[in-house]
């Protein structure tokens, strides 16, 4: 199952992790947000345990929008060692995630 990160425990969860974590910016009405959600939960139980996978309602945690510029959503955030270490925006195939992953895991 995917985390839900939040304004409140994004430092703990993802900056200060020592894995890589996998940001899914999204909101409820958003469509391709709701369409990538299947491949989010998926990337959480396949990679679980090696990486952090979670996702940031924007409608509910709007600083961690704006800290990260992300002004179209699905946004995905990869953040290794508390800095962003690449980014995806809109909805992709699962492929395009695994290949993300896999470069900064290894």
């Amino acid at each position: 199952m995917a985390l839900e990160f939040t304004d409140a425990n994004f430092q703990e969860k993802v900056l200060d992790s020592d894995k890589l974590s996998v940001v899914d910016f999204w909101a409820e009405w958003c469509g391709p947000c709701r369409a990538i959600g299947p491949v989010i939960e998926e990337l959480s139980k396949e990679y679980d345990g090696k990486i952090n996978v979670g996702k940031v309602n924007v409608d509910h945690n709007p600083q961690l929008s704006i800290n990260y510029g992300v002004t179209s959503i699905p946004a995905i955030l990869f953040v290794k060692d508390g800095k962003v270490v690449d980014k995806l925006v809109g909805a992709q195939p699962k492929g395009n995630f695994v290949k993300k992953i896999e470069q900064h895991i290894a």
